[in-house]
């Protein structure tokens, strides 16, 4: 299942069902992202990178590759930023006590390395719902 809703100009919505082959479907929602608002080259990469984690963490960890359950993205505008909003209906998961992948201990563990991701390529990361949703916001260019 997939769906973009378009509620008005500020708000874009894409839901998929917890399957891995999912994760693909991102893309194109980003790629409309981009083209809505003008994203620069440099900010796509980080957007796609950063969603297509936090995506593939709700289908796999958060919803345990259920297809009864559902992954929402939910795209905002503000004046300055956009918000990329991923919720999953898992339980979640103790966000702050993830162990740092760039420890020499954990260099060569497989896995562990999507949240990290997310936190370097955007602004900023927020987790509500005990770690169930998870907010990104990138900052906009200025000459849009």
């Amino acid at each position: 299942m997939v769906n973009y809703l378009l509620p008005n100009h500020s708000e874009l919505m894409l839901r998929l069902s917890s399957d891995p082959r999912n994760v693909s479907r991102v893309e194109a929602f980003v790629e409309r992202i981009a083209s809505q608002y003008k994203i620069a080259p440099d900010m796509y990469g980080n957007i796609l990178i950063s969603l297509t984690e936090a995506v593939n963490n709700a289908i796999i960890h958060g919803n345990c590759n259920d297809e009864t359950k559902t992954v929402e993205v939910l795209l905002k505008e503000t004046e300055d930023t956009i918000a990329l909003r991923v919720r999953d209906e898992g339980r979640g998961f103790d966000f702050r006590s993830l162990p740092d992948p760039t420890a020499p201990e954990n260099l060569t563990t497989i896995g562990g390395r999507g949240v990290f991701l997310m936190h370097q390529l955007s602004d900023s990361v927020d987790y509500e719902d005990n770690g169930s949703t998870v907010e990104m916001r990138f900052r906009l260019d200025e000459q849009r």
